[in-house]
């Protein structure tokens, strides 16, 4: 008879939900909504509630769940202890208490982006290696350590959390951690948003870029795709800061790939043409030859990786 278990992704506007066999086939998947209100107190009882209401859609039984894997937008530690998640407007929260006495079900969790590196290296763009960074360019940036094959959470959940690595001394607006000059600020899709404001405000130099309304990273990338110096120079900023910091955590952890995912990633190779070659330029000589992929799985990285995270 066939085992099952769950992913959950519980993310700030939806909870990502996905039904696998143990052999690592998804079975199904869906979302609701992530209520917010009342610090979140909700969240986990809808999670329970939405996989009772599955197991009996699908007539499966406790018996036949091995467990249920987490991911959650904020550090976890190895006891399921979340400390804070801003997003979820958690303080401390023991996911694998709670959500274990609301289901009746062996429960892991961990960090969403570890848990999406996870996921990529089990199904997507990092599978055949087990030395894995993924770095996740949306809102923010996020990061997941894979070595040997498991995350590296670190003493607190905290490893992996690379969109506060400081890079810029000059920046003094702060970043949403409390920091100034962070990664994040200038390499999401927000920040590279905001190097391309900044740059057009800098100079009189023409661009496609004067023409868009609301500038996004997809519109530099597309005006980068037709040959617009300002946003390639934009680019060239842009991959300068990720390509540097990805230099300084590849003495770190040594990985075999850096696996590159969330939105930005869409616009698809011309994103790891700006990162790899000043990460080339400035990173130690062992580490020189590190491959970079993009990420396959997409939104469905962080189910995946939650659902391996009981498989084992």
């Amino acid at each position: 008879m066939s085992k099952y278990c769950f992913g959950i992704d519980i993310g700030g506007t939806t909870v990502k939900c996905g039904l696998f066999d143990t052999d690592g086939n998804m079975v199904e998947n869906w979302e609701i909504v992530t209520q917010t209100e009342d610090k979140g107190s909700h969240i986990l009882s809808d999670v329970a509630e939405t996989i009772a209401a599955k197991m009996r859609e699908k007539s499966i039984g406790k018996g036949d769940i091995v467990g249920v894997g987490v991911g959650i937008p904020g550090p976890v530690n190895a006891k399921g202890e979340v400390l804070c998640a801003v997003n979820l407007h958690w303080d401390y929260v023991n996911i694998v208490d709670v959500l274990g006495k609301l289901t009746g079900l062996t429960i892991k969790a961990g960090n969403d982006a570890n848990v999406a590196a996870l996921g990529e290296v089990w199904k997507g763009g990092g599978v055949g290696y087990k030395n894995v960074v993924m770095v996740t360019l949306g809102t923010g940036v996020g990061g997941g350590v894979i070595s040997d094959g498991h995350i590296i959470a670190g003493a607190n959940g905290g490893a992996g959390e690379i969109g506060h690595i400081h890079v810029d001394d000059e920046i003094d607006a702060a970043c949403n951690c409390g920091n100034c000059g962070c990664l994040e600020q200038v390499a999401s899709a927000t920040g590279i948003a905001k190097l391309a404001v900044d740059k057009l405000k800098e100079t009189d130099e023409p661009s496609l870029l004067r023409g868009v309304q609301n500038i996004s990273a997809k519109s530099v990338f597309d005006a980068v795709k037709t040959g617009d110096q300002l946003a390639i120079d934009v680019a060239e900023r842009f991959g300068k800061y990720l390509g540097k910091a990805l230099a300084a955590i590849a003495v770190t952890v040594d990985p075999e790939v850096f696996v590159i995912g969330g939105g930005v990633s869409k616009a698809g190779s011309v994103i790891i043409d700006y990162i790899e070659i000043y990460y080339r330029q400035y990173v130690f000589k062992g580490s020189l030859h590190t491959k970079f992929a993009l990420a396959k799985l997409g939104n469905d990285a962080g189910i995946y990786g939650a659902a391996k995270l009981v498989i084992g």
